[in-house]
């Protein structure tokens, strides 16, 4: 695998999308692009919520991404438009001190996030003029990471305009880290498959240290991604956030069961590290330790010993400030067995059984039941779906990203899927005309594609 992302050759004329978008870049700023840069979503296979835990999980990037066309030039600004003319135009000082503001998630402070990312990373006190036009073919709110794909495009841009260079994993560390400007607390998981992906194969992303490993997907079946229409912006709720300090919370409290300092703890994974645990003894330790009632702020605060004021500060973040019950034992009951699943279905790919594609559905299937069950983070929507990708030919459907809304992911045994997508279309697209008019871009199926990538036109 190349450590830096690639630079590709391409005839743009013989590309429809990337044609069009050279035109609108022409008609918008009179002058041609000097480069293109894509990067993918991505679709999570296993492995849901528990990347901001510490833990590993299985993503594979799509064939949907955001594209962007980009000039540089001194004009001191950055200027950015869209192809889709629902967005609208934004420039900034390339003077000026960044702001994004975090109550108001627009598109273009994504990609502000990459370009602060970077300017950061290199202490670059005036950056090149820039002018940017973006196209994006992944669903947005779909929990497709179609956000992150935003902050990972620009961040590539921004190095590639200013001459710098970087490698997949040092800009997928960057990305990650820059996307919290916005006030997502994620873990890492969208940024590092939108770098390191590889055409063909999903990848196993582990942290601590980043890496990716190639995992080979079953022959005989195949993903198909369906959106539920139902859209959730994870900067503009607290849902996902409240998970990640609920996460935090039940961190402390396991170490302090166990008399470990937890002052330096601050992911599920750390603790099981610091005890030499497996998974199977952290879960048998959360059903020790935590009670299944919500918990108050009170019990926390009596329990590690801190003031409300401590809490406050260092255990939750700016949009859980009004949070009074926490739901410490579920959350970490799906995290350790989530990561256990993880680990379940590299081993299943690795070894390819006989029932393989059996052994994967099962997985995926406790898996959803958990995110539905334990970490409450699916949909009456998203449960929906799952129930009629099941009854229509799936071995296995789950919901993929941050939930809420969104996706689902189903393994569909290869000489089924045209029997599966009609039937899923007639079920539960065509009946709402909403649904049957977001259709042709909510129900397809999806094979394991590459990584980011600059294009400079032959």
């Amino acid at each position: 695998m190349a450590t830096n992302p690639p630079k590709l050759k391409t005839k743009i004329a013989a590309n429809e999308r990337m044609k069009n978008l050279k035109e609108t870049f022409e008609s918008k700023y009179g002058e041609s692009p000097l480069f293109y840069a894509f990067a993918p979503g991505r679709v999570n296979l296993i492995g849901e919520h528990i990347d901001y835990c510490g833990y590993s999980v299985l993503p594979m990037a799509i064939e949907q991404n955001i594209l962007a066309a980009v000039s540089v030039n001194n004009s001191g600004k950055i200027q950015l438009a869209n192809a889709n003319p629902k967005y609208k135009d934004f420039s900034v000082s390339c003077s000026e001190e960044i702001a994004i503001d975090r109550d108001d998630p627009q598109w273009y402070y994504y990609f502000l996030c990459g370009v602060k990312g970077i300017q950061e990373k290199f202490g670059l006190n005036h950056l090149a003029g820039m002018s940017c036009v973006i196209d994006g073919t992944i669903p947005p709110s779909s929990g497709l990471s179609s956000s992150s794909a935003l902050v990972c495009c620009s961040g590539l841009v921004t190095m590639e305009a200013n001459q710098k260079s970087l490698s997949k994993v040092a800009l997928a560390e960057i990305c990650a880290k820059s996307e919290r400007y916005i006030g997502t607390e994620g873990g890492g998981m969208d940024q590092s498959i939108s770098f390191l992906a590889e055409a063909g194969t999903a990848k196993l992303i582990e942290f601590q240290p980043l890496r990716a490993t190639d995992v080979k997907l079953p022959d005989g079946a195949v993903f198909v991604i369906s959106n539920c229409c139902v859209e959730m912006n994870k900067a503009a709720s607290s849902h996902y956030n409240i998970r990640v300090v609920e996460c935090r919370i039940a961190t402390k409290m396991l170490a302090q069961a166990r008399g470990v300092d937890s002052s330096r703890l601050l992911k599920l994974a750390h603790v099981q590290m610091e005890l030499k645990a497996s998974l199977e003894e952290m879960l048998a330790l959360v059903e020790e330790v935590l009670h299944p009632e919500p918990y108050s702020r009170e019990e926390i605060c009596k329990v590690l010993g801190i003031t409300s004021e401590q809490f406050s500060i260092e255990l939750l973040s700016a949009n859980t400030q009004d949070m009074t019950q926490f739901k410490l034992h579920q959350r970490a009951k799906h995290v350790y067995g989530e990561a256990a699943r993880v680990l379940q279905f590299k081993s299943v790919c690795d070894f390819e059984p006989a029932d393989a594609t059996r052994l994967l559905g099962e997985l995926m299937n406790q898996s959803h039941a958990s995110c539905r069950d334990l970490y409450e983070c699916s949909c009456p929507e998203l449960d929906q779906l799952v129930d009629i990708c099941l009854k229509s030919g799936a071995v296995g459907s789950r919901l993929t990203g941050a939930g809420w809304g969104g996706c689902a992911v189903s393994m569909v045994p290869s000489e089924k899927v045209e029997s599966f997508l009609q039937a899923v279309r007639e079920e539960y697209y065509l009946p709402d005309p909403r649904r049957a008019a977001m259709e042709k871009q909510s129900l397809f199926v999806s094979k394991p594609g590459g990584g980011a990538a600059i294009f400079l036109e032959e």
